[in-house]
């Protein structure tokens, strides 16, 4: 008799995505009599349902690979006695087999509101963790459902298709460009709590889940059961569907930015209006964001509504001054070419 079909499931999908691991990982040059070190992969766990059955599935399925599996906890601080639920689930992970196994404590700054600042040092504590131990890939738990959440908080900001795009499979870190694995992308939140209760896995819940003071949680337990209640079942699948389909629309536009640009640029390098103008805006304005993104300003606090001002220096000239951008970053309309540069 096989596993529970949640179980299955899982390790169906992270089985998969070891598969590509290991053919990222770079193979003996020929004639060479040394054995590589089996590559290193990490699982990202906060003690919650996904990342538990996202870590047993890793245990059990590693091995067969040939692939070590460890572990790592981040502790935000955020909650009294914090520190002491990260070394339950350092516990846990061992239990599994995984090895090695760490807590990485954090302290969350302020900056883009709570739910911003704790995923920047999270994802910070994780490249730390992977750069340290020589991880070849970091393993997240995030399910369809957390796609489909990240596809409406997209919408909502009004960021463009890119925004619409939600998570990637496959997404990097610093100096890693294929660092973290999201396996779970496919497969409903529902079925890793199966899977986490057929094996006994014991399970925390995160109290930030489920307090409406953050935008996500209301999102997850008022936004998207009203979506459900009026359009029937199946929203989520289609959200999720709505992302790989809006990811390739954005790679494919920003091939052809990255195509375009040296297109538009004079021998100095300035950018030409005209030639600008002349492009479709959807081209235009990912050249123009890469602009500003290069003189300095910061990726994440550059929206569409930033960048529609710049363009309207294209399109809607009629003699407007200076564009701030943030970063500290400005934009200005000289001679016919546009400047971005530090102000």
């Amino acid at each position: 008799m096989g596993p529970h079909p949640a179980v299955a499931a899982i390790r169906l999908a992270v089985r998969r995505v070891l598969h590509d691991i290991l053919n990222d990982h770079p193979a003996p040059e020929a004639g060479s009599h040394e054995r590589p070190a089996p590559p290193l992969v990490l699982v990202a766990c906060s003690g919650g349902a996904d990342s538990m059955a996202l870590a047993s599935a890793l245990a059990f399925e590693a091995p067969r690979l040939g692939i070590r599996a460890g572990g790592v906890t981040v502790d935000h601080g955020l909650q009294p006695g914090s520190d002491l639920r990260a070394g339950e689930v350092v516990l846990r992970l061992r239990e599994l087999g995984l090895d090695p196994v760490e807590a990485a404590a954090v302290t969350v700054g302020r900056e883009g509101g709570p739910e911003a600042a704790a995923r920047d040092a999270r994802y910070a504590a994780l490249d730390a963790v992977a750069v340290r131990h020589g991880a070849a890939a970091v393993l997240l738990g995030h399910t369809r459902d957390d796609q489909a959440e990240t596809v409406l908080l997209g919408l909502a900001r009004g960021s463009g298709i890119r925004s619409l795009s939600g998570m990637a499979a496959v997404s990097g870190g610093p100096g890693a460009a294929r660092r973290y694995r999201r396996p779970f992308l496919q497969l409903d939140r529902q079925t890793a709590r199966k899977a986490c209760m057929v094996q006994s896995l014991p399970v925390w819940d995160d109290p930030h889940n489920a307090d409406p003071a953050y935008t996500r949680s209301r999102l997850r337990h008022e936004g998207l059961p009203a979506l459900e209640k009026a359009l029937g079942k199946g929203v989520v699948e289609a959200l999720a569907r709505t992302a790989q389909l809006s990811r390739d629309d954005a790679d494919a536009l920003d091939a052809w930015a990255g195509q375009a640009e040296s297109s538009v640029r004079d021998a100095a390098g300035l950018l030409e209006c005209a030639k600008l103008y002349a492009l479709p805006p959807a081209v235009r304005r990912r050249i123009l964001r890469r602009a500003a993104i290069e003189a300095g300003a910061p990726a994440g606090s550059l929206f569409a509504r930033h960048i529609e001002e710049v363009d309207r220096l294209i399109t809607g000239w009629r003699g407007q001054g200076v564009i701030n951008l943030p970063g500290k970053v400005v934009a200005q309309r000289q001679g016919g070419r546009l400047v971005i540069r530090q102000g």
